[in-house]
Formats: C-alpha cells, structure tokens, sequence
C-alpha cells in the first residue's frame, strides 16, 4: 500500500541536477543572461577558445575557476587594470551567469 510518500532517496534524486548545476556562489547561472553579457568579454577573449596575443581563454573554463578568478580581480590580488574594472562591475548573479555561460562551451578545433 502506498501512502502517497516520496522516499527520501527519491526526493534527493529530484533536486541532484540543480545540486550538479551550483556554482560556486551556490547559486546556479543564468545561461541567458550570461550569453547576453558575453558580448562585451568576448571583444578580447576569443569565443574559438584560443589564447591571442596573451589575452587567455575563458571558453570551457569550470565555472568554480571562472568565479574565482573574477572575485580575485574584484579584490585587486590579480593585476590587470581592465579586468579589474570589468569584474567590480559586475554582480555575484552575473559573474555566475557568465561561469555558467562560457563553462558550458566547448572550444573549436
């Protein structure tokens, strides 16, 4: 007889892929709005996910490492005056949603 009850186990298997989807923010990004916002990145970091002229490539980077490396240009401990200028611009949800966005791209051959 059922009493209508989820098992626990179940109930853990429901919410698995948003728990896989956090960033390291615990918030999961938004992937459209981080396409929106990557118009401005992607005028010097290459979409191909190619390294150009010492600017890196942040295509495929793990959105964990992608926000990490923001918050550090956003407390000055990395040193580039425009990436400084950028990150402190941008919100923790946008920050998110731009590790969400290039984390889920693959670079071109």
């Amino acid at each position: 007889m059922t009493t209508g009850r989820r098992s626990p186990a179940l109930a853990w298997l429901a919410v698995l892929p948003m728990a896989i989807a956090l960033s390291a923010t615990g918030r999961a990004g938004d992937l459209a709005l981080g396409e929106y916002l990557s118009a401005e990145c992607v005028t010097c970091h290459q979409i191909s996910g190619r390294q150009v002229a010492g600017i890196p490539a942040i295509i495929g980077l793990p959105e964990e490492a992608f926000v990490a490396m923001m918050d550090s240009y956003r407390r000055r401990e990395r040193e580039n005056q425009v990436m400084q200028a950028m990150a402190v611009r941008l919100s923790s949800e946008e920050v998110a949603a731009l590790a969400a966005y290039f984390g889920s791209l693959k670079p071109s051959q």
